[in-house]
């Protein structure tokens, strides 16, 4: 059995964000479709998707690890996440 993180290991294979701010009401299964939907990737890859809210000052990152989602959330107090914007390379 693979060793367990409380975070992402090191070694993830690849790492996508997600321009356009998302609805933060959505969890893993959307988030998931979203990933499959309009990214056309594989979401039980295991890469990590990053995606924020529209006043960027929340970040949610969707992983699948054996055998299940993970989700990580992340609300920064006063300051703001440094997002590209979408269409912009």
């Amino acid at each position: 059995m693979r060793p367990r993180y409380l975070r992402p290991s090191l070694s993830l294979p690849d790492i996508y964000l997600y321009r356009p701010p998302i609805d933060f009401r959505k969890q893993a299964n959307s988030l998931a479709a979203l990933v499959e939907l309009e990214l056309g990737h594989n979401p039980f890859s295991g890469a990590l998707y990053a995606f924020t809210n529209r006043h960027q000052n929340r970040i949610k990152c969707l992983m699948w690890e054996d055998n299940g989602f993970v989700l990580y959330y992340k609300a920064l107090a006063e300051e703001k996440f440094r997002w590209p914007r979408a269409g912009k390379t």
